[in-house]
C-alpha cells in the first residue's frame, strides 16, 4: 500500500506533526533538540520574517550551515516564504560558495558569525545578495541579523506557506564529479514520492524510528531521507554535524537508534574499526542505508556478518530526488546489485548511440522516467534538453540487468577508460584492487597514452599499518581482469577525494597525475601523500 497522503506540503505536514506529537522530538544534535510544536512555531516565525526582508514568492534563500537543527528550521522556514532553499555546503571554498550564489541568484544567504570573515570578498562578488541572517557558532560575534532573534520572534506577516508541491522547492548543485555543478530543480512532490515508494516498503521507515544520520544536509540524499522522510512521517533523528567513526559507535552504542543511512566509505570504516573489537553487534540497529556510490558485495556481507545488521544499498542521482533503485529488507538480493527499480519508476538500459533496448545481461546506458524526475537544470535550458529527451533522463550510467530486473552500476558513461578502443569501467578495476590485502580505500581513471590514448591508473591508500607491494598488486590484478584492464600505474596517497554522497572525484585525482604520459607498466611511490586530504 502507498502512502500517498504523506505526499503533502511541507506547512501541512508541519501542521499534522504539531497537532498529533506536539511533545515528540523531531530533530536533534549536540547542541540541543526541536519538538514537532516548536518546530512549526520556530519555522512560521522565521518564514515572517523572511518575507518582512523582501523575499517574496520563488525568491532564492542560499543556506550554509553545519549539520544541525537550525539547518532543517532554515530549510523549512524558506519554503513556507514561497523561496526555493539552495543548500551550500558548509564545507565549500570560495569559488564554490561565489558559483552558486552568482548561478542561483540567492536574495538572502544564512550562514555563520564564523564564516563571515571569509564571506565578505565573496559577498561584494554576489550583488544578488541583499542580506545575510548568521547562526551563532563559535566565541566570534559578527554584527548582523541573528538567526536566534529571528526563529524566536514571529514575524509582521503570516507565512505564505504556498500548497503546491509540484512547483520547483530546492536548487541542489550536483556532486559536479566532472566539472563545474549544475542546480538540478526538485519539487516537494518528487521528494516526497521517494519515501513512500522507497522508505517505507523496501526498509520499514516509520514513526517509531529513530534515525541517526552521519549525512551532510546539503545532498539530496540526506535532504530526502534526514529531513523530509523524518518530517513526513513524524518520526525522530539525531543529526550529526559531521561523520566520526568513533562517534558513530559511541552513539550506537547506546542502542537507542534504528535506521542509519550512510555511504559505503562510512560503513566501510566501521567495520575497519570493529576488527579489533570483541563486541560484535549494534543494539537497537534494525537497518543500515547505503547510496551515493557503488557497495562492492564483500562490503555488505562483511558488515552484515560482523554486525548482524541488515546493509541495504541502492542507487541514486540528484537528478531523481535521490533513489532510482534499492534493496529491500526481505525478498533475494542479488551480490553486487542495487537492487530493483523504485515502484512506479520505468527503467531502460540502452545502446549508447543507437537508443535501442539492450538484451538481459548486456551493458548500456541506463535511462529512468518518473514522479521523481527533477524539473530540469536552474537557467539551463539546452543542458535540460540533453539531458532530458522525449520524458526520459538519460543517466549518463552504464548498468545492466538480469532476467528478474535486478540491476547492477558497471561504471560512468562519461568516466569510461578508453584504452585503444576498448571500453573500461573504473568501477569493475576498483572491485579488483579493493580485494587486495592492505587496501582500504581505491580510485581508477584514465591516464594519457602515447599510443593507446589513454589507460587505467589506480590511486591507493593501504590500511594503516600494512603496505601495498605495489607489483604484487599489479600481479594480483592480472589474475582478477583481463589483461587491458589492469592498472599500468599504481599512486599511494592518503585519501582519495570525494563529494559529501561518496563518489569519486576523479577530476582532482587527475590534477595529481605526472606531467608525462604512462608508456608501459609502472609504479610510482612518490606521490606526495598530503597531495590530497579529503
Amino acid at each position: 500500500m502507498m502512502h500517498t497522503e504523506l505526499i503533502a506540503s511541507v506547512p501541512e505536514l508541519l501542521r499534522r506533526q504539531a497537532r498529533s506529537r506536539p511533545d515528540k522530538v523531531a530533530y536533534r544534535d549536540a547542541q540541543g533538540s526541536v519538538t514537532y510544536a516548536a518546530l512549526a512555531a520556530a519555522t512560521a516565525n522565521l518564514a515572517g520574517n523572511l518575507q518582512q526582508l523582501g523575499i517574496a514568492e520563488g525568491d532564492r534563500v542560499a543556506l550554509m550551515v553545519p549539520n544541525s537543527v537550525a539547518w532543517v528550521v532554515s530549510c523549512l522556514a524558506a519554503l513556507r516564504a514561497g523561496a526555493l532553499c539552495v543548500p551550500i555546503s558548509y564545507d565549500s571554498v570560495p569559488p564554490e560558495i561565489s558559483y552558486r550564489l552568482l548561478d542561483s541568484g540567492a536574495r538572502v544567504l544564512i550562514t555563520t558569525d564564523e564564516r563571515m570573515g571569509q564571506l565578505e570578498q565573496i559577498l561584494k562578488e554576489a550583488p544578488s545578495v541583499e542580506r545575510v541572517i548568521l547562526v551563532s557558532r563559535g566565541a566570534r560575534a559578527a554584527a548582523g541579523l541573528r538567526y536566534e532573534e529571528l526563529v524566536a520572534k514571529p514575524g509582521p506577516t503570516a507565512p505564505r506557506d504556498p500548497d503546491n508541491i509540484d512547483d520547483a522547492s530546492f536548487i541542489i548543485y550536483t556532486s559536479g564529479t566532472t566539472g563545474r555543478a549544475k542546480g538540478v530543480l526538485l519539487s516537494v512532490h518528487s521528494m516526497l514520492w521517494v519515501t513512500v515508494a522507497c522508505w517505507i516498503p523496501s526498509v520499514n521507515l516509520s514513526e517509531a524510528d529513530y534515525v541517526l544520520s552521519p549525512l551532510p544536509l546539503f545532498h539530496s540524499y540526506a535532504l530526502n531521507i534526514s529531513v523530509l522522510s523524518i518530517l513526513a512521517l513524524g518520526a525522530s533523528e539525531y543529526i550529526m554535524e559531521k561523520y566520526s567513526t568513533q562517534e558513530v559507535r559511541a552513539l550506537l552504542g547506546k542502542g537507542e537508534f534504528t535506521v542509519m543511512p550512510g555511504v559505503p566509505t562510512m560503513f566501510h570504516y566501521l567495520l575497519e574499526a570493529a576488527k579489533s573489537d570483541s563486541e560484535g553487534r549494534l543494539p537497537g540497529l534494525r537497518a543500515c542505508i547505503s547510496a551515493g556510490a557503488i557497495m562492492t558485495a564483500g562490503l555488505n556481507t562483511s558488515f552484515e556478518e560482523r554486525f548482524g545488521v541488515k546493509l541495504l544499498d541502492g542507487y541514486g542521482i540528484t537528478e531523481t530526488a535521490t533513489m532510482v533503485t534499492m534493496n529491500w529488507l526481505g525478498g533475494t538480493r542479488v551480490p553486487g546489485s542495487c537492487g530493483l527499480p523504485v515502484p512506479g519508476l520505468a527503467t531502460r538500459i540502452i545502446e549508447p548511440g543507437s537508443g535501442r533496448d539492450v538484451e538481459f545481461g548486456e551493458e548500456g546506458e541506463l535511462i529512468v522516467r518518473g514522479p521523481n524526475l527533477m524539473k530540469g537544470y536552474y537557467n539551463k535550458p539546452a543542458e535540460t534538453a540533453n539531458a532530458i529527451r522525449n520524458g526520459w533522463y538519460h543517466t549518463g550510467d552504464l548498468a545492466r540487468s538480469d532476467k528478474n530486473g535486478y540491476l547492477t552500476i558497471t561504471g560512468r558513461l562519461k568516466e569510461l577508460v578508453i584504452r585503444g578502443g576498448q571500453n573500461i569501467a573504473p568501477a569493475e578495476v576498483e572491485i579488483a584492487v579493493s580485494g587486495f590485502a592492505g587496501v582500504m580505500d581505491c580510485a581508477v581513471l584514465g591516464a594519457p597514452h602515447d599510443k593507446l590514448g589513454e589507460v587505467p591508473v589506480v590511486f591507493v591508500v593501504q590500511r594503516p599499518g600494512e603496505a601495498v607491494d605495489a607489483q604484487s598488486l599489479i600481479a594480483y590484478c592480472r589474475t582478477q581482469l583481463s589483461a587491458y584492464k589492469v592498472p599500468e600505474a599504481v599512486y599511494f596517497v592518503d585519501s582519495i577525494p570525494r563529494t559529501g554522497s561518496g563518489k569519486t572525484m576523479r577530476y582532482k585525482l587527475r590534477e595529481l597525475l605526472p606531467d608525462r604520459s604512462v608508456r608501459s607498466a609502472q609504479v610510482d611511490k612518490g606521490m606526495p601523500a598530503s597531495a590530497i586530504k579529503a
